[in-house]
């Protein structure tokens, strides 16, 4: 494991984890989240159903994966990103599983690849060539309730440099990326940029400094990127976020 002016790369690996864990203790040993393990258990009960069939209510599932609140919605955001799951709400209502589209067996058939680097660094590449499209469609169908959010999830980036913490620090960075993903329409766009996220995640690509400069710097500038690429969506500044979102590209993470 790399340390940089007290910042360390990647996920740390811990011990074995009780069934609830807060927010910030989302590290399991393998570098996966516990939203990503309950995402797992239930896939599982998704693939041995007819699609259509209810798996049931979010509170009997959520104990059944032994997570907390927040962590189970996450989880739930992965699979409804995913096509693993529809929800209905009301009487009768609950998770379903749901029909195979093609984009769910494609999200599928990627998270099946290996952790071999390159797998991860294509992922990363193809990944960062959608993020101009995403931040487009940001651009014209953010409501003022996604400012907002993106807003709170920069501020948990922010309090992750100012306390030297880089697991926490890339942690918000890919809830702030998958939350710019949830405003595009397009379905496709949406499910194929997660699941590079997740791959990317996964396997717990370390956030580095860049060339000479100091880690801690870097990452504070990365703060700094975001939030003026947050402001200018803000703005509906259609020329900044595209300078903005090309600068982003370059530098990573």
């Amino acid at each position: 494991m790399r340390r940089e002016d007290g910042w360390h790369g990647g996920f740390a690996e811990r011990g074995a984890d009780p069934p609830a864990l807060r927010r910030s203790d989302w590290g399991q040993a393998d570098g996966r989240s516990r939203a990503e393990g309950a995402v797992d258990v239930v896939a599982a009960l998704a693939a041995r159903a007819v699609p259509g069939t209810r798996l049931g209510t979010k509170d009997e599932l959520r104990a059944r994966c032994g997570v907390s609140v927040g962590t189970f919605n996450e989880a739930l955001r992965l699979l409804q990103a995913r096509g693993v799951v529809t929800v209905q709400r009301g009487p009768g209502g609950g998770l379903f599983a749901a029909e195979q589209t093609p984009m769910a067996r494609f999200a599928h058939s990627v998270l099946a690849l290996d952790a071999a680097q390159a797998d991860v660094a294509e992922a990363l590449r193809i990944r960062d060539a959608l993020e101009p499209l995403l931040w487009q469609d940001a651009l014209w169908h953010a409501s003022p309730a996604d400012v907002k959010d993106l807003r709170g999830l920069l501020t948990a980036m922010e309090s992750a440099a100012e306390s030297a913490d880089a697991d926490a620090f890339v942690r918000a960075n890919w809830r702030l990326h998958a939350r710019v993903a949830d405003i595009t329409p397009s379905m496709l766009l949406r499910s194929l940029y997660v699941t590079l996220l997740d791959l990317v995640e996964r396997h717990a690509l370390g956030v580095g400094s860049e060339g000479a400069v100091p880690l801690a710097e870097h990452i504070r500038g990365r703060c700094e990127l975001h939030a003026a690429l947050i402001d200018a969506l803000d703005r509906r500044d259609q020329e900044a976020v595209a300078r903005l979102v090309a600068k982003h590209g370059t530098v990573g993470t």
